[in-house]
């Protein structure tokens, strides 16, 4: 499992913690100990130099030459099966990541000096807002010499990595290096013995932040005919203060179940206060349940809480 790191801010000689770990295991391999997030900054060095820049400083002055680049490319990429992933305030969230990678026949998808992985990120591939990845390398299964198909996870560690702006859509891009017995480590990595490729239109995912909902319906019981109040609140994952904060303004639906039956009907449309807060009223008729239900917005996935019974007298 890898130690998390922020790429872009990587600066000096690579702090590598292993050189020989290959970025895609053979199926039923063990996942590699080694310090990922070190890897990923060997990685960003491999992409400065293939494309003749050091905007974060990663390798040093006395590498030479130009990465050449792999016949290599990824296509049927899917996150976290095509769903958003959805982090909380605390809890990590790992979701799967599945592609396929066509290669020339010379290339070793499970050599040691073979790296390669699909991440998301913010902002452009090259310069990221925010980048994230699995903590273990993919799994990869051939498929025949020159195809195959590869399992691998994005980990997310909302406590740490996230803020609220991070509750969008996040581009997929997928690199692969293959050192060819350069060393990362060295201070004069010939760089026209490296490969390198990347594709930063993989395609698109979203983040959101965890929503909650609450409901309580009373007085209990009540006279048919009188009135009964429904209350509860609509909350988020704040990822900056670690808590989660009322949504404001959102529209929420309240719904309604006959005791007896299995299906709710709507009842009436409300919009949450300032402090996501929600209340309204209606006459009692028959026992049965109340809840409330959100349907979600790009940034916040849809809840809907359990009902509240209501004996009705």
């Amino acid at each position: 499992m890898r130690t998390r790191a922020t790429v872009a801010v990587v600066t000096g000689a690579l702090a590598l913690s292993a050189f020989a770990v290959p970025a895609a295991q053979a199926a039923g391999s063990a996942p590699s100990s080694a310090d990922k997030g070190d890897l990923v900054a060997a990685a960003q060095a491999a992409r400065e130099a293939a494309s003749g820049t050091s905007a974060f400083g990663t390798f040093a002055a006395a590498d030479t030459g130009v990465p050449y680049a792999l016949d290599l490319s990824f296509s049927s990429v899917k996150v976290n099966n095509g769903k958003p992933i959805v982090a909380g305030t605390t809890q990590q969230v790992t979701v799967p990541v599945t592609y396929k990678v066509t290669h020339s026949a010379d290339i070793d998808l499970n050599a040691a000096d073979f790296w390669m992985d699909v991440e998301i990120y913010r902002g452009s591939y090259d310069e990221p807002t925010n980048l994230l990845f699995g903590d273990d390398w993919p799994v990869c299964t051939a498929v025949t010499s020159t195809t195959a198909t590869c399992k691998g996870t994005i980990d997310v560690y909302p406590d740490f990595e996230l803020t609220n702006a991070d509750a969008t859509t996040w581009k997929v891009g997928g690199y692969a290096v293959d050192w060819n017995d350069q060393d990362p480590l060295a201070d004069d990595i010939d760089w026209s013995k490296v490969g390198y490729i990347d594709n930063d239109a993989l395609g698109t995912t979203k983040l959101q932040r965890f929503s909650k909902l609450t409901v309580n319906a009373s007085p209990e019981p009540v006279k048919k005919g009188r009135t009964i109040t429904v209350t509860g609140k609509l909350s988020r994952a704040n990822w900056e203060t670690g808590s989660y904060a009322g949504y404001a303004n959102q529209s929420v639906v309240l719904q309604f179940r006959k005791k007896g039956t299995t299906n709710y009907t709507n009842v009436k449309g409300i919009k949450s206060t300032s402090t996501g807060a929600l209340k309204t009223t209606v006459t009692a008729s028959v026992d049965g349940y109340y809840r409330f239900q959100f349907k979600g917005t790009t940034t916040t996935p849809p809840v809907t809480v359990a009902g509240d019974f209501v004996d009705v007298q």
